[in-house]
């Protein structure tokens, strides 16, 4: 599972990087039906939409970097933190149409922390054999 992990996390980080940098706003063209989700859900607002979507975005970092590095684990959310602050500093600094936001670090900080703790149940939740078994 180790090595499947890395392999998955080297194409999550693809993707990553290309959501990430993207010159424009990756949701511009999705306007519409978030109005309409909006509209039939009305507690469910764009912003509460975009918070889920990057905590969701970054539920893979976490599982994949867990299950690729079991004996790294302490730092898979200091990672997902500092590789979301980066992204968030370059987007501020080089991506004129895309915004920077505090809230982005803090929603993909919580979705490493999710991966993170679905890789960590996987791996504290198998039944060790007693040495007698």
């Amino acid at each position: 599972m180790t090595r499947a992990a890395r392999v998955l996390l080297a194409g999550y980080v693809v993707v990553l990087a290309l959501i990430a940098f993207w010159p424009t706003p990756v949701d511009r063209d999705a306007g519409p039906i978030l109005r309409a989700i909006a509209s039939a859900v009305p507690w469910l607002t764009y912003a509460r939409i975009e918070f889920a979507a990057n905590i969701a975005l970054f539920v893979p970092f976490g599982w994949c970097a867990a299950r690729g590095w079991p004996r790294w684990q302490a730092y898979v959310i200091p990672a997902g933190l500092i590789i979301s602050a980066v992204i968030e500093t370059a987007q501020g600094i080089l991506l004129a149409q895309r915004t920077a936001s505090v809230w982005d670090v803090v929603a993909n900080t919580l979705g490493a922390t999710a991966g993170w703790l679905i890789a960590r149940g996987r791996v504290v939740g198998r039944r060790q054999p007693a040495s007698g078994d």
